[in-house]
């Protein structure tokens, strides 16, 4: 069974910086995906970034190409999501995902097996 629990999520004001975390306990190796999504309040949820354990690869939706980064550090089970010139926009509840095998691209939702319970990441004009 694999637990995700996001955290760093908070206010900032536009153009501001942060870095979410997500810590990952349980059975985490081999995982096809690691990804982020977030959701606005009333709207869907919505791909942000994720990699691919297997070859490095890692995508970004287009609304954040150049702000935001996803990253790991494969000895603490960590993944990071840092997230710089943020804008209203991005306000919304973030969430780390795992994917176990593949299912679907790592770009939707539908590919993610585990979920964290989110964090909150408000952004003021």
């Amino acid at each position: 069974q694999v637990q995700l629990v996001e955290s760093g999520g908070g206010l900032v004001q536009t153009g501001g910086s942060l870095r979410l975390s997500c810590a990952a306990s349980g059975r985490t190796f081999g995982n096809y995906a690691m990804g982020w999504f977030r959701q606005a309040l009333g709207k869907e949820r919505e791909f942000v970034a994720a990699f691919r354990r297997s070859v490095g690869s890692t995508y970004y939706a287009d609304s954040v190409k150049g702000r935001f980064t996803i990253s790991r550090d494969t000895l603490k089970n960590m993944v990071y999501l840092q997230m710089n010139n943020l804008k209203s926009e991005d306000t919304g509840v973030y969430y780390c995902a795992a994917a176990l095998t593949f299912r679907a691209v790592p770009t939707v939702a539908d590919a993610y097996d585990t979920w964290g319970q989110g964090t909150q990441v408000t952004v003021s004009s």
